[in-house]
């Protein structure tokens, strides 16, 4: 398997674009954290759709590179999300992911979506990743 910091590095050294940090890592799951920032409200001082959108794909393809080990040019091929509570724009975002399956071609998971000091559930995501050989 790789580490957490493998993981890290990778981030760092090829996607330095990923505005999250990576909490753990393991077997059973992934969580990340994303610090939201004013750019990342919408009216109602809630954190946007969009923003959750990418918090659960990031959290996904960090599922699939540790499962994986590093096939880092898989994609997301499709993702689903339910948007189930309105999440406190003063609140950080924790991810939660788990890949139910992972075979030769392909990956799915689920992500649950969190508010960070309440543990409110505010978002759930199911999607699916292509691994290129």
């Amino acid at each position: 398997m790789i580490s957490k910091s493998d993981l890290e590095q990778f981030f760092h050294d090829e996607f330095a674009q990923a505005d999250f940090s990576i909490l753990s890592v393991s077997e059973e799951q992934v969580i990340i954290k994303r610090i939201i920032l004013e750019q990342h409200t919408r009216p109602g001082n809630t954190v946007s759709g969009p923003v959750l959108m990418e918090v659960a794909d990031s959290a996904l393809y960090v599922a699939v590179l540790y499962q994986s080990h590093l096939a880092t040019m898989a994609v997301t091929s499709n993702l689903n999300i339910n948007f189930l509570k309105k999440p406190g724009a003063s609140q950080n975002i924790i991810a939660e992911c788990r890949v139910l399956k992972l075979g030769r071609k392909n990956a799915y998971g689920e992500v649950m979506i969190y508010s960070e000091l309440s543990r409110d559930l505010v978002a759930h995501a199911t999607g699916t990743y292509v691994i290129p050989k």
